[in-house]
């Protein structure tokens, strides 16, 4: 691209954590994570699951941690998996000092359920185990006395109750967190944010609570984090789905890749189809995705109908194909004509094309 919408998000400016070796916020690339839905005490399928996310490009995989069972699995869990693991602690704060004890990379808590008391005892396991916590403010479980000062979850009680957990980490001398302000509901989740980052330099963990279905949940959560993240607001992403963890990875990276704010396997910019097509755009398209679904490595395809918007958007794309005439058409290398196939040759030449372009690349 001629000119990139990275140079126009400028990301808010905050502290950097580390989750394991992974770097989360000040000038580290932005995350992405999901969690698993297997019992954990299922160490094996929860293994499995887990290196299905790192296979799809999960930087950071939350794990469940909700009985005593739960973080003596963590530890095996942990031993034999290759992405720093967070382990999900909601209630009771010795399932947190085991989970720091069990290998976890970080807690994911939300302060204000434990208590000022136990949360000392949490903090020092934290530190004396070098990990970091997430402090997970959601809608659905704000404090009381909060919510009764509000009537609702509104992104001012949100804000209010963040502050309120940092402050509570911070009088313990503990700031290796980050935060999340989440709502299912997409405003009041850009609200919360929003006002948070002007009170506090903290990562903040982006995401949309209970957002539902694959396509219903997609949608919204790419409004609300998409938003976010064009505004600089977000060091590392989850998009909850009602469906396999693996498709929460691919559509946060499709939410990345829209916003030039990260990059990984082949983006296909493609065309509707209409009556101007010239070879059938969609079945095209869904086979190059199959067959290109195996490359992590980022690339640009473009795969467009006819010559309308063919050759412009083939000025963007390392590789192109623009629909012609007597079934023919062209292929466009780095933006530029290059030679011309029959349509029938298309999804193996383009995918032939990608691999040597990428063979050449790793040479």
């Amino acid at each position: 691209m001629n000119e990139s919408l990275t140079n126009k998000i400028n990301r808010r400016k905050t502290k950097k954590i580390n989750v394991g070796n992974v770097e989360v916020g000040g000038d580290a690339k932005i995350t992405v994570q999901s969690m698993t839905n297997t019992l954990t005490t299922d160490i094996d399928s929860t293994i499995a699951q887990v290196e299905s996310l790192v296979a799809e490009g999960a930087d950071i995989v939350r794990i469940s941690c909700p009985d005593e069972g739960s973080t003596q699995a963590l530890k095996k869990i942990v031993d034999q998996v290759s992405v720093p693991i967070v382990a999900d602690i909601h209630f009771h704060y010795k399932r947190a000092i085991e989970a720091a004890e069990s290998g976890a990379a970080c807690l994911r808590i939300n302060p204000g359920n434990i208590g000022p008391h136990k949360i000392i005892e949490v903090i020092n396991s934290a530190k004396q185990n070098n990990i970091s916590m997430r402090v997970g403010i959601n809608a659905g479980s704000i404090d009381s006395t909060i919510l009764e000062k509000y009537d609702e979850p509104c992104s001012d009680a949100l804000v209010e109750s963040a502050i309120k957990n940092i402050q509570l980490l911070e009088d313990n001398n503990f700031d290796n967190f980050k935060i999340s302000v989440k709502a299912s509901d997409v405003f009041t989740t850009i609200e919360s944010y929003e006002k948070l980052a002007d009170l506090c330099n903290y990562p903040f963990h982006v995401g949309l609570t209970e957002a539902g279905t694959y396509l219903a949940g997609s949608i919204k959560s790419s409004i609300s984090i998409g938003n976010l993240l064009a505004k600089g607001i977000g060091d590392t992403i989850r998009v909850s789905l009602t469906a396999d963890p693996v498709e929460e990875i691919k559509v946060g990276y499709e939410i990345l890749k829209s916003l030039d704010l990260g990059s990984r396997g082949v983006r296909i910019v493609s065309c509707p189809s209409c009556a101007r097509q010239a070879f059938p755009v969609i079945e095209t398209v869904k086979l190059l995705e199959k067959r290109l679904s195996h490359i992590k490595e980022p690339l640009t395809v473009s795969v467009i109908g006819c010559v309308v918007n063919g050759p412009g958007e083939a000025l963007k794309s390392e590789i192109g194909v623009t629909g012609g005439g007597k079934g023919n058409s062209m292929i466009y290398l780095s933006g530029v004509a290059d030679h011309k196939i029959t349509n029938p040759e298309i999804v193996d030449h383009v995918v032939n094309l990608v691999e040597k372009k990428l063979n050449s690349k790793n040479d």
